[in-house]
């Protein structure tokens, strides 16, 4: 059905147009740029074209097909911007009002000649053309009720206030480029076509002050995150003159108005945030404090993933994640590869997904909020930790760590912490949670199958291209103890500890192949061979660092004290002793590996958890009610 368009909607746009919401007809669609998506739309008043940007987060509209060619759209927030001498409408917000109809009039395109002519005349103080051009539109109900006799359907916008040309500055003299106070908009509404922009926003998070060195020389750089009353986020970054004017200045939890900074895709390799544009701020940008508290905005913004969902999170991901702290382990020094030391501290947490999740903290985080966390614990207190922007691990099984813009509140005032209280307090705190860090088990079903040891032969697992994960109800009847732990390198590469062997240098010293360093003291680790016994047979295992810990029940270094610098063989035959004969839970991965020609099935303990015998009652009743379902549907 025919409509009407907003007639002289183009020439009111070039004139500077804002705030008329006008309607218009999509023409062309075209799809732009390599690296990001960009689709480059055609307008039409019905009697003039003009090229249009459509902002990123409207790029659903066309993909879904809400907006397609010959759409006819009202645009409900848009700014006329200058590309490449060239005047562009850069389309932020927009409604459909018309998915697909007939093109509307006979439109042509605006030549630039004309458009220079306007602006030519506009800087002289003669505004006879954009008031002509507004006047036109001015008249839109005349125009509209002219043509309801021809039956054709009527769209005036609703909500069109009518158009108040831009203020005469000809008293003013001369005006200079972005001598006009910039409009505040919205983060999620900033693309780079935009010419004067202004944002208003909380600080969210504040890098760390880093200095590097590159082939143009020395150099200092600094972010900082920014969420603004809407829930947009972005990054903002400054580099060196930037950062002395800067760096003090920023403070998290602080509101600010920013700009005149530059816009430039985001690096997401460094930035997390859900925006694909970053600010860069420049000797020009002005970032000002604003005085009075603004409670529009929130303090911080999460998106919480249950724990159970981390078992499928990829790799280096970025997730917010909350919880119960189960376990405090203490603080313990860590060598870096650089020669610098930092600090590690290790936390446990839990949630009502029935599933539990480490959490290592580095650096500053162990004596800040890990050490409040760890007194909260030795009260007797379980106190919930919210962590925004923790990075995933997959090192031997899945954990989270921090990074540098990870932020941690201990019992934070938000409905999420209140029901996970509500939740712990009547009775989640007596639920068996399954971890899963330092397992290494793929999701699905697999996690949960039960195997005896004579179906790891008969069944031949581990001799595919994938390693077999399963769970085995076994004792233990043997420890090898001749060799039960090697010296291990301590140095950190990454966020993790390089834990290659190390020997002794001629100099006493300890040196490791790999890091190509020596150092004064190494590390400790388990390197168990045991053997595990079940009603069906047994079989060898190999068991490492934190699965030794758990079977052993002591650190690695403390037996190989007790044993080789103490001699305290009858305390060291006593710890053996005491673990031989006790039943547990072995989650093993089940591996074909070549040792020289041969090929032999390795079976790793990635997890040994001492059997939890009302649990297991438990698993055994629905065990048998599901195998009694079973068999009462096979019966004839």
């Amino acid at each position: 059905m025919p409509v009407n368009l907003t007639a002289n909607a183009i020439s009111a746009i070039n004139a500077g147009d804002v705030n008329s919401k006008p309607v218009v007809q999509v023409l062309d669609i075209k799809l732009i740029g390599t690296t990001q998506e960009r689709y480059r739309l055609t307008l039409s008043d019905s009697e003039s074209t003009q090229q249009a940007m459509l902002a990123t987060q409207l790029n659903d509209r066309v993909k879904t097909g809400r907006v397609r060619k010959t759409s006819v759209v009202q645009l409900i927030e848009y700014i006329c911007s200058t590309v490449q001498n060239r005047k562009i409408i850069v389309v932020l917000n927009m409604e459909t009002i018309i998915p697909e109809c007939e093109i509307i009039g006979n439109p042509k395109v605006i030549v630039e000649s004309d458009l220079g002519a306007q602006k030519t005349i506009s800087n002289n103080g003669n505004l006879s053309a954009q008031r002509s051009a507004l006047a036109s539109f001015a008249n839109i109900k005349n125009l509209s009720a002219q043509n309801s006799n021809n039956s054709m359907k009527n769209y005036p916008p609703a909500i069109q206030p009518a158009y108040q040309p831009p203020p005469n500055y000809k008293s003013h003299g001369a005006i200079m480029k972005n001598e006009a106070p910039a409009r505040i908009i919205p983060i999620v509404a900033l693309n780079p076509y935009q010419g004067r922009w202004a944002i208003k926003a909380r600080v969210t998070a504040k890098g760390d002050l880093r200095r590097y060195n590159n082939s143009r020389g020395d150099g200092k750089v600094f972010f900082f995150d920014l969420l603004d009353s809407d829930g947009g986020e972005i990054r903002v970054t400054c580099f060196n003159a930037v950062v002395d004017r800067f760096y003090d200045k920023i403070e998290a939890g602080k509101v600010y108005m920013i700009s005149k900074g530059s816009l430039k895709p985001a690096q997401k390799n460094f930035n997390h945030l859900k925006n694909e544009w970053e600010i860069f701020l420049e000797t020009t940008s002005t970032v000002d404090l604003c005085p009075d508290e603004d409670a529009s905005i929130p303090r911080q913004q999460f998106s919480f993933r249950p724990i159970c969902e981390i078992e499928s999170a990829e790799n280096n991901s970025i997730i917010d994640v909350i919880g119960i702290v189960t376990a405090v382990n203490p603080s313990v020094p860590i060598l870096r590869k650089n020669g610098m030391e930092t600090q590690r501290r290790i936390l446990n947490l839990k949630d009502q997904s029935g599933r539990s999740v480490e959490l290592t903290l580095w650096g500053d985080f162990c004596n800040r909020e890990g050490q409040n966390l760890q007194e909260l614990a030795e009260a007797g207190v379980s106190p919930i930790l919210a962590v925004k922007a923790a990075k995933v691990s997959d090192f031997i099984g899945k954990s989270i760590v921090t990074i540098s813009s990870t932020h941690l509140f201990i019992n934070p005032d938000s409905a999420e912490a209140q029901t996970l209280r509500e939740w712990f307090d009547q009775g989640g705190k007596d639920i068996a949670s399954q971890s899963i860090s330092r397992d290494n088990m793929p999701v699905g079903s697999k996690n949960e199958i039960r195997k005896t040891v004579f179906q790891i032969k008969d069944e031949g697992l581990g001799r595919s291209d994938k390693p077999d994960w399963l769970t085995v109800k076994a004792t233990i009847t043997f420890i090898k103890t001749d060799t039960f732990c090697y010296t291990a390198c301590p140095l950190m590469i990454g966020d993790r500890q390089c834990n290659k062997k190390v020997t002794r240098s001629e100099n006493s010293k300890w040196q490791c192949d790999r890091c190509n360093q020596e150092f004064e003291e190494c590390d400790y680790r388990y390197l168990l061979q045991a053997q595990i016994q079940d009603h069906t047979g047994l079989t060898w295992v190999t068991t490492f660092q934190e699965s030794g810990e758990e079977i052993l029940g002591c650190p690695a270094k403390e037996l190989y004290m007790m044993k080789y610098e103490e001699a305290d063989d009858t305390r060291f035959s006593e710890i053996i002793r005491n673990r031989l004969f006790t039943q547990f839970l072995f989650r093993l991965k089940i591996k074909e590996e070549f040792y020289g020609d041969e090929q032999r099935v390795k079976i790793t303990v990635v997890k040994a958890e001492k059997v939890n015998h009302s649990a297991e009652s438990r698993y055994l009743i629905d065990l048998i009610s599901k195998n009694s379902v079973f068999f009462e549907q096979r019966k004839p």
